[in-house]
């Protein structure tokens, strides 16, 4: 495709900004949406009460000890190390480690054991290493919980659909890919997949169990079996019996989780407020033109700026959760899409999708960029400029237009974007 240049394509660009705008909200078939609660406050959005929320809170917060069943291999000792600037659930600059190589048909494999590295070990004879055979690797920063609950509340055909009109509004250039994942509390069925650099969970509950095994290193009812070290048993480390029972008197196994602390996580995560952006910032002249030109040179493709969430009373994960009042018909802003793309900084990984997404990403969600001093998965981008450089692939024709932009303008683009 050839690339439109000047003021002209970027207006025409920026009429049917509009017109993607509206549409993610119509398609939901929804009447009078109201806008999501934001906030950097510590108060619930409604999902549950304050006094409940604290209590999820503080178990999103507290640190698990080795008696509790931390590792024998993990990466952190409670949720809240990874997802805390400014407040408990938010982002922050931890990055976990993952490598694997290619096979003979180029095909990726994980490393032994799984594509994760875990940084810690609660003994040093079991500490985990890249082997030097591994020779695909990479950094993954955390990424923000803040306003997740309603983004599981985002009916999987909005996201198809926002998929399905890529290709149209981008000349054929860019395509996210929609991904089907299991869902852990409901077994047997998939849904969209949302979470994680790769789609790789649909549901908090099951995002929360896979974070408390894979993060924290300690079983629960959905996720039984421990993690190994590079392959190598860790039983002789391992100081819980991942036998016993829930303290619900269930009679269901949880693991080293008898209290159920994942279904705490979760509706922590459900219960949040969305990022709010910088009001007074993002009321000044060069912020709202910086918006424009970010529908203009068609970042907002992408990021989409605005998405309604399903109808209240949708049944979703299989099932397992009704959409409440708290998270149903809600207009959230989180600059991003949800879905996967190749913009030429994969990292060759490949988890919960077929073998063509290894270098593909999600979309990063940019609500609450201006907490981030540092970019993209791997956080090797310093500057927001470095960033969007380094978009190629399906990005390349925004990029080249964000190159033509003048001085002044990529400043008051900066300026929306440090907004967020």
């Amino acid at each position: 495709m050839k690339r439109p240049h000047g003021v002209v394509s970027l207006l025409f660009v920026v009429a049917i900004a509009g017109f993607i705008g509206s549409f993610t909200l119509a398609i939901q078939g929804q009447s009078g949406p109201t806008e999501a609660p934001a906030g950097f406050d510590n108060l619930t959005n409604g999902f549950i009460d304050q006094p409940a929320f604290d209590a999820a809170r503080l178990k999103f917060e507290e640190r698990d000890e080795i008696a509790k069943g931390l590792g024998p291999v993990y990466n952190a000792q409670s949720c809240a190390e990874c997802h805390q600037n400014p407040v408990t659930g938010a982002v922050s600059q931890v990055a976990e480690l993952r490598a694997g190589h290619q096979d003979v048909f180029g095909n990726f494999v994980d490393a032994p054991g799984g594509s994760l590295i875990n940084d810690r070990a609660i003994n040093a004879a079991i500490q985990e290493r890249v082997p030097g055979a591994e020779t695909v690797r990479t950094l993954r920063m955390s990424t923000n919980a803040l306003g997740d609950g309603f983004v599981e509340a985002i009916n999987s055909n909005t996201l198809v659909a926002i998929a399905n009109a890529q290709p149209g509004q981008s000349g054929g250039l860019i395509a996210g890919q929609v991904i089907q994942v299991p869902v852990l509390e409901a077994p047997g069925q998939v849904r969209v997949g949302r979470f994680g650099w790769k789609n790789q969970n649909a549901s908090l509950l099951s995002f929360s169990a896979d974070a408390y095994l894979n993060e924290i290193g300690i079983t629960n009812r959905l996720l039984l079996k421990e993690n190994t070290s590079l392959g190598n048993s860790v039983a002789a480390y391992d100081t819980v019996s991942d036998a016993t029972l829930c303290a619900d008197g269930s009679s269901r196994v949880c693991g080293e989780d008898p209290e159920q602390d994942i279904e705490a996580f979760a509706a922590f995560m459900r219960a949040t407020k969305a990022p709010p952006r910088d009001t007074a910032l993002a009321g000044t002249a060069d912020a709202v033109a910086g918006s424009n030109l970010f529908n203009a040179i068609g970042c907002n493709i992408c990021h989409t700026p605005s998405i309604t969430t399903a109808a209240v009373g949708t049944v979703i994960n299989g099932g397992a959760l009704t959409v409440g009042a708290a998270l149903g018909n809600k207009i959230i802003h989180p600059y991003g899409d949800f879905l996967l793309h190749d913009i030429e900084t994969g990292d060759g990984i490949v988890q919960a999708g077929p073998q063509d997404t290894a270098n593909k990403l999600r979309t990063a969600a940019l609500w609450g960029l201006r907490m981030r001093p540092r970019f993209m998965h791997d956080l090797k981008s310093l500057t927001l400029e470095s960033a969007i450089e380094r978009h190629k692939g399906e990005a390349e024709d925004v990029t080249e237009r964000f190159f033509d932009l003048t001085e002044a303008q990529k400043q008051q683009l900066f300026t929306f974007l440090n907004s967020l």
